[in-house]
C-alpha cells in the first residue's frame, strides 16, 4: 500500500427514531430507544413481534416518484444517505474526476423487502408454487443484484471509479468502510462513498430468526426490549437503516478546507471457521482483529479511548466481546468506556456497522460517548464499563468500531481524531 491517510468528511444516516446525522445524533445522546411494535407488517402470530424501524418518507427526503417506483427500501435508505454525506463533505461535482470516485456499500440481505412483496402477488399470497412472472415489476431482476444498491449510490453521486457491493452479514457495514479505506490508501480512489444500507423488517427475516430464537419476545414492552450486558437480556431488536460517508486522501481533505470528522486509522478482520452462528467465548478471532487494526493503526491498548460494542443483546456475544475486549487490551479494558447504540436503534444487519462507525466519528466531533441504553442489572459475566442509561463526556482521540456477524466473521477499526 502507498500508506495515503483516509480521512472522513461527509456523513449521511437513516436510522431508527430519525432521518439525518442530527437527528441521529440527538437520538443517541439522549439515551431514547426507537423500538417498537412492527407496524411494516402484521406481525400476530410471530414470536418476536418488534423492531426499530425508520419514520423514512422517501418523498419527503428528495426521491422522485420514478426513484420510488424502481428502489427497494434498502436502495431508498442508501441513496437519502448518500446524498446528505456528498452535501455534508462540500465536495461539488467536478471537483473531483469521476474515475478517481469510488463506492463501496455493505448489506447483509440485500432487497429483501421487494423480494418479498413481488412473491406474495407473482405466487397469489403463496397459494401458486409456479409463480406468474408477467405480474412482476419491471425492476423486479435488479432486486435480485445485491450489486444494484451500490450502482444506485454510484449513480446518485457520479461515481465512476470502483463500485463494489460487501455482503458479509452482520459485518458488511464494517467491512465496506474497510475496502473503502483500502482503497483510498492503495491510490485506487480518491474519494470513496462507504456505508451500507439494510431494511430486512419483512416476514421472512422475523421468522428466520424467529426459527433460531435470536430476536427478543419482549413483545409487551419494546422499548426496554434491546438490552445489551444485561443480566435479564432475551435477544437482540431488528431494526433497519443505513450509513455513508464520504471517504478522502487526507491532504486533499485539508487543501480544500474540508471538515474532518475523524481519521480511519486501522481496520482489521479475521472468521473464526468454526460455525455458522456460534462463538467460541475466549473472543480469540475478534481479539485478532483488534489487535491487527491497532498495529496498523500504530497503537496501543492505552492509546484506545472508548470501544463501540457490538453488543446485540444476546448472551453467546456479549461474553465473546468482553473476553475479545480483555484478550487484545488487557488491564486497558477495564478502563475504557464500551457501549452498544443497538440498545436505542436495535440492529439493522449488514447496514449497522457502517452506523457505527458514523456514532463514533461523531463521538470523536462531539467528545461524548453514547450511552448502552436499558442496562440496569449488569451481568455478573460482562464486568466492564458499559456506560449504563447515560451518554457521558469523555476525552478521546482514539476509538475502536468492532463487529461480528454470522458465518464466524469478526472485523475491527480504529478512527482518530
Amino acid at each position: 500500500m502507498s500508506g495515503r491517510r483516509v480521512v472522513i468528511t461527509g456523513i449521511g444516516v437513516v436510522a431508527p427514531g430519525g432521518v439525518g446525522a442530527k437527528a441521529f445524533w440527538d437520538l443517541l445522546t439522549a439515551g431514547r430507544t426507537a423500538t417498537r411494535t412492527i407496524s411494516l407488517f402484521n406481525p400476530e402470530g410471530f414470536r418476536s413481534r418488534i423492531a426499530a424501524e425508520c419514520d423514512f418518507d422517501p418523498a419527503a427526503e428528495g426521491l422522485t416518484p420514478q426513484e420510488i417506483r424502481r428502489m427497494d427500501r434498502a436502495a431508498q435508505f442508501g441513496v437519502v444517505s448518500a446524498r446528505e454525506a456528498f452535501a455534508d463533505s462540500g465536495l461539488e461535482f467536478g471537483d473531483v474526476d469521476p474515475a478517481r470516485v469510488g463506492v463501496s456499500l455493505g448489506s447483509a440481505v440485500g432487497c429483501t423487502t421487494g423480494l418479498e412483496d413481488e412473491y406474495i402477488v407473482l405466487s397469489d399470497g403463496g397459494r401458486k408454487w409456479n409463480v406468474d412472472w408477467r405480474y412482476g415489476v419491471p425492476h423486479l431482476y435488479g432486486y435480485m443484484v445485491p450489486s444494484t444498491l451500490a450502482c444506485e449510490v454510484a449513480w446518485a453521486c457520479q461515481a465512476e471509479g470502483p463500485v463494489s457491493l460487501i455482503s458479509t452479514g452482520c459485518t458488511a457495514g464494517l467491512d465496506s468502510m474497510g475496502y473503502g479505506f483500502q482503497l483510498i490508501r492503495e491510490g485506487s480512489a480518491d474519494v470513496v462513498l462507504a456505508g451500507a444500507t439494510d431494511a430486512p423488517i419483512s416476514p421472512i427475516t422475523s421468522a428466520c430468526f424467529d426459527a433460531i430464537k435470536a430476536t427478543s419476545p419482549n413483545n409487551d414492552d419494546p422499548e426496554h426490549a434491546s438490552r445489551p450486558f444485561d443480566r435479564n437480556r432475551n435477544g437482540f431488536v431488528l431494526g433497519e437503516g443505513s450509513a455513508v460517508m464520504v471517504l478522502e486522501e487526507r491532504d486533499a481533505a485539508v487543501k480544500r478546507g474540508a471538515h474532518i470528522y475523524a481519521e480511519i486509522a486501522g481496520f482489521a478482520s479475521r472468521s473464526n471457521a468454526f460455525h455458522m452462528t456460534g462463538l467460541k467465548p475466549d473472543g480469540r478471532e475478534m481479539a485478532e482483529a483488534i489487535e491487527v487494526a491497532m498495529r496498523q493503526a500504530r497503537v496501543v491498548p492505552d492509546d484506545i479511548d472508548y470501544i463501540n460494542a457490538h453488543g446485540s443483546g444476546t448472551r453467546q456475544n456479549d461474553r465473546h466481546e468482553t473476553a475479545a475486549f480483555k484478550r487484545s487490551l488487557g488491564d486497558r479494558a477495564y478502563r475504557v468506556p464500551v457501549s452498544s447504540i443497538k440498545s436505542m436503534i436495535g440492529h439493522s444487519l449488514g447496514a449497522i456497522g457502517s452506523i457505527e462507525v458514523a456514532a463514533c466519528a461523531l463521538a470523536l466531533e462531539h467528545q461524548v460517548v453514547p450511552p448502552t441504553a436499558n442496562l440496569h442489572t449488569p451481568d455478573p459475566e460482562c464486568d466492564l464499563d458499559y456506560v449504563p442509561l447515560t451518554a457521558r463526556q469523555v476525552r478521546m482521540d482514539r476509538v475502536l468500531s468492532v463487529g461480528s456477524g454470522f458465518g464466524g466473521f469478526q472485523s475491527a477499526m480504529v478512527l482518530a481524531r
